[in-house]
């Protein structure tokens, strides 16, 4: 049989159809837009979501043998906050994952309600990006808006929903809702009490690999597959990109170069980082995992190139490069603020270094190694927790960039493991499906099945000494700047 991934991202959808053996047969990609109507504000219309949606699964399935499709899983973007009025309508759009306006909400939870409190409770603190803080926003700044929430959704969620009419949400995505006890796999009644909602706003929780609900018959009608066509509850892009590369059981790792940035570390053990400066979250193979997440990854490398340069030849742009290690101007990855481990909502980009000298080809390569330094923030902190990286995976749209992988992997000082195939959440997404319709009997069994390495990035120790001496200069410069930013808000 076949399945489909969908992956609901910022700038667009991905959507692939897999065999049950993991070939994969076909993706589509279809765009849709983003707003920003204020400095640090990002928002989408759901609506957007599921027109192109729709439209990428009918062209998906062009030319394909519609009877041999049995379910549908999901990737996507996490802690988006989609509130649905009494009959379901959008109320408003969408406030994305990485928006930034609810920096006094967030440090109301994390100063009055208490990080320590907030931990307890949901092994989490509060981030400006998490939903909790986004709906205290609300109650505040859109009463209006607020009094008219009946349902709580997160966006890959919302498109379930449309899909199948089952209000629902999976384990991994309802951990970075600051509602969720994810020790527990649950909402938290004591989170819903101190923010303020009523419990049934919120979704159902499924584990990942669970069936929610089976097509809509006039969508199984206007697609041309059975109604029969099982619906996966899914899991957030990070976990859905990890079940894709693979990354299930102890101690295994991924790091996703999509629009944000990403370090997970799957677990079979809860735990929590003492400071909370890595993500706690349950994963999507019903074990646990820690991640750490930057806001803004590859993005930054679009914005560099197309926003400021004003070309997209990627490649042109990387064959310009020289002198690994060398670099003496320093990229501040921070465009949209930052999560871990810093959480400061009022970070910004910056470049450091500039001479006279200084060519176009160092500012391109202060990104690509910004990025890759604030990656290894969070891996610093897993390490001093004591945990032992030899090794990762690695996914999302910058991760097809081999200098980028080179990079990677000598900041980082590890392996870097190329999967075969590098589709991240939506691979993710329809191995669930899969697991879901009991093609395999676990996400471990799927992962052990269809994952293959087709590349390994090693660290050269001449390189990976020099990039040393660069990290440390690096993880000297937000602490130096952080007054300034706090200053320009």
């Amino acid at each position: 049989m076949n399945y489909i991934g969908i992956d609901l991202g910022t700038s667009g959808v991905k959507l692939l159809l897999m065999r049950g053996d993991g070939e994969i047969l076909k993706i589509v990609s279809r765009e849709y837009p983003i707003s920003f109507p204020r400095p640090g504000w990002s928002q989408q219309d759901p609506q957007d979501w599921y027109r192109e949606t729709i439209a990428g699964l009918k062209e998906l399935l062009s030319g394909s043998d519609k009877s041999q499709v049995a379910g549908i899983g999901f990737g996507g973007q996490m802690h988006g906050l989609v509130v649905l009025d009494e009959e379901d309508a959008v109320i408003r759009p969408a406030i994305l994952w990485n928006d930034g306006r609810t920096a006094e909400e967030s440090e109301y939870l994390n100063r009055e309600i208490g990080r320590e409190t907030l931990s307890k409770y949901t092994a989490n603190v509060s981030f400006a990006g998490f939903t909790a803080p986004k709906v205290l926003w609300l109650k505040k700044h859109e009463p209006e808006n607020y009094a008219r929430i009946r349902k709580i959704m997160l966006p890959k969620d919302y498109l379930a929903y449309c899909l199948c009419g089952v209000h629902c949400t999976d384990v991994s995505d309802a951990s970075g809702t600051l509602f969720f006890d994810v020790e527990n796999r649950c909402w938290s009644d004591k989170m819903c009490e101190i923010c303020g909602i009523k419990k049934e706003w919120l979704p159902r929780v499924f584990e990942s690999y669970e069936a929610v609900g089976t097509l809509k018959p006039h969508l199984a009608a206007e697609l041309g597959i059975s109604e029969k066509t099982v619906i996966a509850a899914g899991a957030g892009d990070n976990a859905a990109a990890a079940v894709g590369t693979g990354t299930v059981g102890d101690g295994a790792c991924n790091i996703s170069l999509g629009t944000s940035g990403t370090v997970f570390i799957s677990t079979e053990k809860f735990g929590v980082d003492g400071n909370n400066a890595l993500h706690s979250f349950a994963h999507a193979d019903g074990s646990y995992h820690l991640m750490g997440c930057m806001l803004s990854a590859a993005s930054c490398n679009k914005w560099w190139l197309e926003g400021i340069i004003g070309t997209k030849e990627y490649d042109e742009e990387q064959k310009k490069i020289s002198g690994l290690g060398e670099n003496h101007v320093y990229f501040l990855p921070y465009l949209m603020g930052e999560r871990s481990p810093h959480n400061d909502p009022d970070a910004r980009g910056a470049f450091i270094g500039l001479t006279m000298d200084s060519a176009r080809a160092d500012m391109t390569q202060a990104v690509l190694e910004g990025v890759a330094f604030a990656l290894r923030d969070s891996l610093e902190i897993a390490r001093s927790l004591g945990i032992e990286v030899a090794r990762t995976k690695v996914c999302g749209g910058g991760a097809k960039s081999p200098l980028w992988r080179k990079i990677l992997a000598n900041v980082l000082d590890i392996c870097v493991d190329v999967p075969k195939n590098e589709e991240g959440p939506s691979m993710g997404g329809a191995m669930l499906a899969a697991v879901a319709c009991g093609e395999y009997a676990s996400v471990k069994e799927a992962a052990q099945a269809i994952v293959k390495v087709s590349d390994v990035v090693r660290p050269n120790p001449e390189l990976a000494a020099r990039y040393e001496k660069r990290y440390q200069q690096f993880k000297q410069i937000y602490p130096v700047c952080r007054p300034l930013f706090q200053q320009l808000k």
